[in-house]
């Protein structure tokens, strides 16, 4: 079969006037980019023609960061992160529990700082609302836990360490609390959680998603699971990263061959997060006196698990959040660049996650070792700011980058482009959901006014970045004999990115030739997703699915 898409924007460097689009189904490429009007001599040599009627077409989103099964499950069990209050959200887990005749139940996205009772709920509570059934009620960040009485004596959650009393657990009691949780789920049930998350990242425009695996997160068979499932070609593409520590270059090789990884990278912590107050700070934290967070991996594991994978020609890299924790992050790389060669690290392409709080040298040092960075702008946008979590957890000032010592404004997009290092965009779903579009959103209108980059930008990273950080250089965007992996949008104004970096606006209709992009001011409405192709196949159509 071939398509012919006609009539709408096609946002393609091959011709930025191009309103149409020929695509191969047999070979699963694009054949032809091009105008309206040279798209009437196509019309009758393909097997179907699709009217566009004014939409947006662009390439499929990549989300860089992202858990596939947790994010199934936490789709159809109770979300907690909707509840106004700590009540609700207990009356919800009775509620989940009553329906799913006793079986275990997942209450994943609370924030305490959201409900007025401004704290988490107690093991207690979970078991009067359970009626003493298995309960695991991960916070939003997905780094502290709330469990069951049963669910912390089934994994001995008690006798490990981050057990901090009446069913709140991090660090390895919540590791121990979640995999004993996953070795419940059945493989039919886990397999069905899989199709539901690929299914929402189709219906959000998303081709490609960057699973971050490793045997606490959510194991083995669920990695491959997951993996296997991206190859189907009835949902988006997956690509997998696995969380282990290697320290020489034939274990290196052998955990990746057998996981079937991109790269053994993800999330691999250094530290934890700012919400669990376990991402590890040079200074303490500003609600809990005393206390900088964690430290999970020294100078010498990053600087041997680099070494090692960068001579395997493997990609390497590591969840990390704090200042402290990026400190410890950039030290490692050096070292390994010391111990195998820059050359040999650079050539591997190594990644970071998260890397909210890093400074402009950090930045520029991990650059000289062509280090990218998988972000979530959706963090800025729920938690930055001088008034949100963020600086409760921090001050103000330190969010900013204003107190003297800090490491700069959090979450520095624009300093990280200025300096040429490669953004990747992602959503770490579950803990934000799958929408591309709030992604360059937040980007756009970034806390942080000097932080700030325009939607070319944002959409870029969002787009090729992601293809650009698993080591794709040629793909993520709509050009000749590329993969017809693209999505296809209902938008209102168009935008487009002036010479001089002023946003200029048209509310005309995309037909009329003007590049762009969606206007993406707050409060403008998101654009809608009519279809996803993946490899010249439907994956997502509003029309099926309604």
């Amino acid at each position: 079969m071939t398509t012919l898409y006609r009539g709408g924007f096609v946002y393609s460097p091959v011709d930025p006037f191009a309103g149409a689009m020929v695509v191969d189904e047999a070979t699963g490429t694009i054949a032809w980019v091009g105008s309206d009007d040279a798209a009437s001599v196509h019309a009758d040599a393909v097997d179907a023609v699709v009217e566009l009627d004014g939409a947006l077409v662009t390439p499929a989103f990549v989300d860089a960061h992202a858990h596939v099964s947790q994010t199934g499950a936490g789709l159809r069990g109770v979300d907690l992160g909707e509840c106004a209050t700590l009540a609700d959200g207990l009356a919800l887990v009775e509620a989940a529990t009553r329906s799913e005749r006793g079986r275990p139940v997942y209450a994943p996205g609370w924030d305490q700082g959201r409900w007025p009772e401004q704290r988490p709920m107690t093991g207690a509570e979970l078991d009067r609302a359970a009626h003493g059934g298995v309960v695991y009620a991960p916070r939003v960040d997905g780094h502290s836990a709330v469990v069951s009485s049963a669910l912390a004596a089934a994994s001995g959650a008690r006798d490990l360490p981050g057990w901090h009393g009446d069913g709140l657990v991090s660090r390895e009691a919540h590791h121990a609390a979640r995999e004993a949780f996953n070795a419940a789920v059945t493989p039919a049930q886990r397999r069905a959680d899989i199709d539901l998350a690929l299914r929402s990242a189709a219906a959000a425009g998303i081709g490609l998603v960057h699973e971050n695996g490793g045997r606490t997160l959510s194991g083995t068979d669920d990695f491959a699971e997951v993996l296997a499932a991206g190859e189907r070609g009835d949902g988006p593409q997956t690509i997998g990263y696995w969380a282990q520590l290697v320290a020489d270059e034939h274990a290196a090789r052998d955990v990746a061959t057998l996981r079937g990884a991109r790269g053994l990278a993800g999330d691999l912590n250094i530290d934890g997060s700012i919400g669990s107050r376990t991402a590890h700070l040079r200074e303490p934290y500003a609600d809990a006196p005393g206390h900088t967070g964690n430290a999970y991996l020294t100078v010498d594991q990053v600087r041997d698990h680099v070494a090692a994978c960068s001579l395997a020609g493997l990609q390497a890299g590591f969840h990390v959040i704090g200042d402290a924790g990026v400190d410890t992050a950039v030290a490692g790389f050096e070292a390994a660049a010391v111990l195998v060669g820059a050359p040999v690290v650079t050539r591997a392409r190594h990644r970071l996650e998260h890397v909210e709080m890093i400074s402009r040298e950090g930045i520029e040092r991990l650059v000289a070792l062509g280090v990218t960075a998988s972000v979530q702008p959706a963090f800025d946008a729920l938690w930055g700011g001088g008034e949100g979590m963020y600086a409760a957890r921090l001050t103000p000032g330190r969010v900013h980058g204003t107190t003297p010592g800090s490491a700069g404004p959090m979450n520095p997009f624009a300093a990280m482009m200025a300096a040429g290092m490669t953004l990747a965009l992602g959503s770490d779903s579950p803990v934000t959901p799958f929408a591309p579009w709030e992604a360059v959103r937040a980007c756009v209108n970034h806390h942080d006014e000097g932080q700030r980059v325009s939607a070319r930008s944002a959409f870029l990273a969002h787009t090729r970045g992601g293809w650009r950080a698993a080591g794709f250089d040629d793909r993520g965007y709509l050009g000749l004999g590329l993969p017809a992996t693209f999505a296809v949008w209902q938008v209102g104004d168009l935008v487009v990115q002036a010479p001089d970096d002023r946003i200029q606006t048209w509310s005309t209709d995309p037909r009329s030739g003007t590049p762009g992009l969606p206007d993406l001011s707050p409060g403008a409405p998101a654009p809608v997703c009519l279809r996803t192709v993946v490899r010249g196949r439907t994956v997502f159509d509003i029309d099926a699915s309604a």
